[in-house]
């Protein structure tokens, strides 16, 4: 079977993941790239040998494309992939899909009524790992879950946010810490702990002085299960630590870490020996991080296509994470607790 081609839109920083992923993926080849930029578009044809356009919608008229990997600023993703569905292409979307649940549903419709696959990269599920302690969870090992906790203090400087005119800001960027870096880890641990059905949150700019969102969160929920929970968030604390998620249950633990299971103590599974991967980490620099997620998100998207089926993370699985996200910031604003679904 002949391999899918796959466009980009947007070649920013995270766009030579993306490249190293369609790469290294059977079934997949790098086709196109589109960037406002003609230097940047070009700089990236030219180093892959494919074909560049600074205009996406003469790029979607290419019949070489059949998916394309949308990495615009989170706040202009809805218009885009729209147009990808509507020309018939489907669709790997950075996340967060988008940065208001309007628009994130404005998107998965529009994906329903053309037919196309819409995968939400939240490639830290496809992890050894993490598929390790979702297992365990799913099969009852841990018994009955007691507490679910992300943690993701993380170090952005300034020049992190004004490298570009769009982050840091509500418009684009959607959010701060919570939208944009501990987003990940909130996936994490509503895919392994379920449904949250309240939080109560506190959200505030603490240290950097040139951005509109929040730099520090902390929250408190319950998950629909009855176990509690906490979300501890910052990237204004120096020297960034490993983001991590402890996953507490009446008998076991389990806690996660960049990547990688670093504790295991479950009864009657004392033997089992994790599995771990390098994928580097960006709690200081948010380049130094591996592609090896990516690919397998790649892989699953062409996985779906040829087996039509709904991919791994599809646009209502990425939606979780933002739900839980928009709740926060609506408990922080209004100081008081917040039911989901909003």
């Amino acid at each position: 079977m002949s391999e899918l081609g796959f466009g980009i839109i947007g070649a920013g920083a995270i766009c030579p993941l993306h490249i190293s992923a369609i790469k290294q993926c059977n079934g997949a080849r790098l086709a196109a790239i589109a960037d406002v930029s003609e230097e940047r578009a070009r700089s990236v044809a030219e180093q892959e040998g494919i074909a560049w356009y600074t205009d996406y919608k003469a790029m979607l008229a290419n019949p070489d494309v059949d998916v394309v990997c949308v990495l615009t600023p989170s706040g202009m993703r809805a218009p885009v992939c729209v147009d990808v569905a509507r020309a018939g292409k489907h669709i790997v979307a950075e996340k967060p899909l988008e940065v208001t649940l309007e628009k994130v549903d404005r998107i998965i419709d529009e994906c329903d009524r053309a037919g196309v696959k819409l995968e939400v990269i939240f490639q830290i599920r496809f992890l050894p790992g993490a598929q390790a302690v979702k297992k365990a969870v799913s099969e009852g090992k841990l018994g009955k879950l007691v507490l679910g906790d992300a943690y993701v203090k993380w170090f952005r400087s300034q020049e992190y946010y004004d490298s570009a005119s769009w982050r840091g800001t509500w418009e684009f960027d959607g959010g701060g810490v919570l939208m944009n870096q501990a987003i990940h880890y909130i996936d994490l641990l509503q895919w392994i702990m379920g449904p949250v059905e309240s939080i109560f949150g506190y959200t505030d700019t603490l240290v950097k002085q040139r951005i509109e969102v929040e730099d520090t969160a902390a929250a408190c929920i319950r998950f629909k299960n009855g176990a509690l929970g906490v979300i501890e968030a910052c990237t204004a604390a120096h020297s960034g630590k490993p983001a991590r998620l402890e996953i507490r249950g009446e008998k076991g633990t389990i806690i996660f870490e960049d990547g990688n299971i670093s504790l295991w103590e479950v009864e009657g599974d004392t033997d089992f020996v994790p599995e771990t991967v390098d994928m580097g980490s960006g709690a200081s620099d948010p380049m130094a991080i591996s592609s090896v997620g990516h690919q397998a998100q790649i892989d699953d998207i062409v996985r779906a296509i040829r087996e039509d089926r709904d991919p791994v993370v599809d646009g209502r699985e990425g939606r979780k994470a933002i739900e839980i996200i928009s709740g926060i910031y609506k408990s922080s604003r209004a100081g008081e607790m917040v039911r989901l679904p909003l």
